[in-house]
């Protein structure tokens, strides 16, 4: 996997890497993590994929791991991980 950039956002690490024919955005936060592939004869360039990060996707992201923090601590809780 080749590393392109770190795309800035003041929420999430935002990476943006190329694989077999694919671009994929890595987002992270804390211990989660979200991944987008995208093929590459998709788009023009990088620039395209980092003007997708606008204000409405970063609240869709922050959503999803709200969601995924709340599903992984209902597991743990459910399942005597942590009490």
């Amino acid at each position: 996997m080749r590393y392109i950039k770190d795309i800035p956002n003041d929420k999430f690490k935002i990476g943006l890497y190329q694989w077999n024919n694919k671009y994929i955005v890595k987002i992270e936060s804390g211990m989660y993590e979200q991944t987008y592939k995208i093929d590459d004869y998709e788009v023009e360039s990088a620039a395209e994929i980092e003007r997708c990060m606008d204000k409405l996707f970063i609240a869709a992201i922050t959503s999803r791991f709200d969601a995924m923090h709340g599903d992984f601590s209902e597991s743990l809780t459910r399942n005597e991980v942590i009490f």
